[in-house]
């Protein structure tokens, strides 16, 4: 069973209390489960509820809601490629299907060697940069296809 240790559960309980209402302490404690455990699956969002004091209800719709909480594995590398309004008119969409073509997979699939996952995201707030890729948590602005292959190629 996934457990968070004692330094985690002390981690959570400051967050808890840094919060008028302890159940909004819910997005980062989601967010250190699924650094924890890559990703979350019904047992784990089940455990954070039980930590967190909440309705399962409750805990399963908020990582519904937000895209960042994956609720299926995905690649170690996980490739976003924004395709909102400034990034679409600077390339983004077909910076998107390239990327498709080059790792082979759909939006929110990994590939077979489960090394990347690709999403289509919205906004990433620098539109001044665009077209904008991020790749784990590290943010690439004004990429072509040449650059996005050869960080693809880097990470393989």
């Amino acid at each position: 069973m996934n457990t968070f240790n004692a330094e985690e559960l002390q981690q959570i309980e400051q967050l808890k209390a840094k919060y008028p209402d302890p159940k909004a302490a819910i997005m980062p404690v989601l967010w250190m489960a699924q650094k924890k455990w890559d990703w979350l699956s019904e047992d784990v969002l089940k455990y954070v509820g039980e930590v967190m004091n909440l309705p399962s209800a409750h805990v399963q719709g908020v990582a519904s809601f937000y895209t960042m909480y994956f609720k299926k594995p995905m690649g170690k590398h996980h490739v976003q490629v924004c395709t909102n309004v400034s990034c679409m008119l600077r390339g983004g969409t077909e910076l998107y299907k390239h990327a498709q073509e080059k790792l082979g997979i759909g939006n929110n699939q990994a590939t077979l060697d489960g090394n990347f996952s690709l999403e289509e995201v919205e906004c990433m707030g620098a539109c001044g940069g665009a077209p904008m890729i991020a790749i784990n948590e590290t943010f690439y602005e004004n990429i072509d296809k040449a650059q996005f292959d050869a960080l693809i190629e880097k990470l393989s």
